[in-house]
């Protein structure tokens, strides 16, 4: 601990009553770990809140000593953002408390709560939680960015099914968004640039089964089975949502993978389960009924913490023959059974919410693709770097302007600006209202 940093930690724990951890103690190093294991950071003061309390003063001690702030929550994000040389993190992993007002298909989260927290409370009251396709990314962070996931086409993003709010300004004020409709708008979308989350609330929807699973079939079968798969997805309903993708498998060659999520009639979703497997002559089909908690964790097996990951990401108006043939090039490519190329279907309700009522801004149908290169600690990356960014670059001139906020890096402020598109200009007035000397700066922002 250094004289500088000694007088915020001895005044901070004072005042909280969580943990204040600085380089020596015992948790710190855990602490200034995220998912990314290429992520070596080291803060001057962890605080491990144990309540909303506890955020307030770590935001005002934050402010006051000029300390690089940045937020924890379920520490998912590839890029390390949670964590900053020198700064002040709030630790976010001890509120996890998740409830239910069924009667109100509604969830009531705190901010370190993993989507896989709430999902499984969600679960055992015959509700769906609208929160993304991993169970350990953070519910927070990832619907502050927007929220991509599997029930899309039938419920929207995750950010379009949150209610209500209750921030810790930069000030250190606590508002809520919901009975401020302004602030409400701008975390629909706009990042963690407006405040601390200490406590959200989701809409849920009445659902116990879904028809879902997986269909993996050989690269020489994707030119094809894409060209299927685009054809199928533009005609989908909205109970529909189908991901696909590339990962390596066992024998380290690239599989396409189909990954339906059907939320209507389980009759009907057989019908298109079907449809999909007959694609092509699937090495692997296993495609049943299961509840949205399984459904969640499907890909589950992707995210291990501790790998080294570097990612991108595009916006395809449609996986179209030449994006198709830039995805199976990159897949004969892959260079760790560890990476993967990961499609995510845009439709449905998702595309009906105007442009004008969130911050996020891109509400046309259309396939985000990310793409993530991973390798064990103590590998070289520079490989998996290269193929994430050589497929990044040859996926630009087919892609829509602009990015997907949750995945973009840091300094790509220029595409988080054009994503914003003719919201920016609101996004920026909030921005000078919430947080005018930009504490809340570690994330892509446009300000």
């Amino acid at each position: 601990m250094t004289t500088s940093t000694a007088p915020v930690a001895a005044e901070l724990r004072g005042r909280v009553a969580g943990d204040v951890l600085v380089a020596g103690d015992a948790g710190y190093d855990s602490a200034r770990r995220v998912w990314n294991g290429a992520v070596d950071r080291s803060p001057a003061v962890v605080v491990r809140a144990a309540g909303e309390g506890d955020v307030v003063h770590a935001v005002r001690a934050a402010r006051e000593r000029g300390l690089p702030l940045s937020v924890r929550g379920g520490g998912h994000d590839w890029a390390g953002r949670a964590v900053r040389d020198g700064g002040l993190v709030v630790d976010l992993t001890r509120l996890r408390e998740v409830t239910a007002d069924r009667y109100a298909s509604t969830l009531g989260a705190q901010g370190g709560a993993t989507a896989g927290g709430v999902a499984a409370v969600a679960d055992r009251h015959g509700l769906a939680a609208v929160l993304g396709t991993v169970k350990a990314v953070g519910a927070a962070g990832l619907t502050l960015g927007g929220g991509y996931g599997l029930l899309l086409g039938k419920h929207g993003l995750a950010l379009d099914n949150l209610v209500d709010a209750r921030v810790v300004l930069a000030d250190g004020r606590v508002a809520v968004a919901g009975e401020d409709e302004d602030l409400l708008w701008a975390l629909r979308g706009g990042g963690g640039n407006f405040g601390v989350v200490t406590r959200a609330t989701y809409r849920a929807h009445p659902l116990r089964a879904m028809t879902s699973g997986m269909v993996l079939f050989d690269l020489p079968q994707a030119r094809s089975v894409l060209r299927g798969y685009r054809e199928l997805t533009a005609a989908a309903p909205d109970e529909l949502t189908v991901m696909t993708g590339f990962f390596a498998g066992p024998d380290g060659r690239a599989l396409l993978y189909l990954l339906p999520a059907w939320s209507g009639n389980p009759s009907r979703g057989e019908q298109w389960a079907r449809r999909l497997t007959s694609l092509g002559r699937p090495v692997s089909a296993r495609v049943g009924q299961m509840s949205p908690l399984e459904v969640l964790g499907l890909l589950d097996a992707v995210v291990v913490d501790g790998r080294h990951t570097v990612a991108a990401n595009r916006q395809l108006p449609e996986v179209g023959e030449e994006a198709a043939e830039v995805l199976v090039d990159a897949a004969a490519r892959i260079p760790s059974p560890h990476s993967g190329v990961f499609v995510h279907h845009f439709h449905g309700a998702a595309a009906r919410v105007p442009v004008a009522s969130t911050a996020f801004a891109l509400r046309r149908p259309h396939n985000l693709v990310e793409v993530v290169g991973t390798w064990e600690a103590g590998e070289d990356g520079a490989a998996h770097r290269a193929w994430v960014e050589r497929l990044s670059a040859d996926l630009a001139p087919l892609s829509l302007a602009g990015g997907y906020q949750n995945l973009l890096a840091p300094e790509e402020t220029e595409r988080v600006r054009v994503a914003y598109g003719a919201n920016a200009s609101r996004l920026f007035a909030l921005k000078r209202r919430y947080d005018p000397e930009n504490a809340f700066s570690a994330v892509p922002t446009l300000f």
